[in-house]
C-alpha cells in the first residue's frame, strides 16, 4: 500500500506528535518508508487542496497512491473563524474523497484547548494520527476487496 499524509504545519507541537502517530501505525503495519509521501501545508485551511491534487493524481493515474491521511488541528478562539474553517476542511476533504474515489482519512482534531488537542495527540487519549493511518490502511483493504468483488 502507498499512502500520502497531508499535515498542516499551524499548531506543529500538535501536528508533529500526531505525524508521529500516523508513521507508526503505517510502519508497523508493513509499510515500506518509500511509499509514504508527506506533504506539509501552511495551515488546515490547506489540506483539503492538498488532498485534493494528490487525490487526482493517484486517480488519473499519474502517481501511485492508494490514500491519504489528513491531519491538522483547529483549536476553538473567541470568533466564528473556528466554524467556518472547521466545516470547510472537513467539506473539502470529504467532498476530495467521494468524487476522486481514493480513501481519505480525517486526522483533523477539532478541540477547546491545548491541553485537549495535546490529550488527543498522544498524551493521554491516544494518538489521533495513528488512528487515522489505521482507518485508511482498513479502508484501502476494503477498497481492493469491493473492487474484486469480493464481500466485505
Amino acid at each position: 500500500m502507498r499512502f500520502a499524509i497531508v499535515v498542516a504545519r499551524w499548531n506543529a507541537v500538535i501536528t508533529d506528535r500526531l505525524l508521529e502517530g500516523a508513521l507508526d501505525a503505517l510502519l508497523r503495519s508493513g509499510a515500506r518508508r518509500g511509499d509514504i509521501t508527506i506533504v506539509r501545508v501552511p495551515g488546515a485551511w490547506e489540506i483539503p487542496s492538498a488532498a485534493r491534487t494528490l487525490a487526482n493524481q493517484a486517480a488519473g493515474g499519474t502517481v501511485a497512491l492508494d490514500a491519504i491521511v489528513t491531519l491538522g488541528c483547529l483549536l476553538r478562539g473567541e470568533t466564528a473563524h473556528y466554524e467556518a474553517i472547521y466545516n470547510e476542511v472537513s467539506r473539502g476533504i470529504g467532498q476530495s474523497q467521494q468524487e476522486t474515489g481514493i480513501p481519505h482519512s480525517f486526522g483533523v482534531l477539532t478541540c477547546e484547548t491545548l491541553e485537549q488537542a495535546l490529550n488527543r495527540a498522544g498524551i493521554k487519549a491516544g494518538n489521533k494520527g495513528f488512528e487515522a493511518a489505521a482507518a485508511a490502511i482498513e479502508m484501502v483493504s476494503l477498497r481492493r476487496k469491493l473492487l474484486e468483488g469480493a464481500s466485505a
